[in-house]
């Protein structure tokens, strides 16, 4: 099995022992990934806002792996407060409408109160890679 592991370079990866993504096998896994500017470890108090820069987590660690948002097969959102997720909706849409990957929204507790929402993507590599 090949394996190559992805760090975006916060130190949440290195404190916690993870990466922000493994390429396994022609398979991308992105780790829950929130609305944190890694390079300033400043985070929006607006849910939306954090879903776009979740987004834009995603996509680097995507693009790392040589796949893109088109290639995400599966998605898990995580809030932990469902009220707010329709807020994400257009964020989301925009994101991921094309590929329309299997989705699940799950409310849990996240480990930081300033975080509104983690998401969660797999990814599946362009034939011949």
């Amino acid at each position: 099995m090949s394996r190559r592991l992805i760090s975006s370079g916060s130190a949440f990866e290195a404190e916690i022992g993870y990466s922000r993504a493994v390429v396994a096998d022609g398979w991308v896994f992105v780790a829950g990934t929130t609305g944190f500017d890694y390079v300033t470890m400043a985070i929006s108090e607006d849910v939306a806002a954090q879903a776009e820069q979740s987004f834009r987590n995603i996509d680097v660690a995507l693009r790392q792996a040589g796949a893109a948002m088109a290639d995400v097969v599966r998605v898990h959102y995580i809030l932990p407060d469902a009220a707010v997720w329709p807020e994400c909706w257009p964020v989301t849409r925009r994101w991921l409408g094309e590929a329309r990957p299997a989705a699940t929204m799950i409310v849990a507790g996240l480990q930081d109160p300033r975080m509104k929402i983690e998401i969660e993507v797999t990814a599946r590599l362009p034939q011949g890679d």
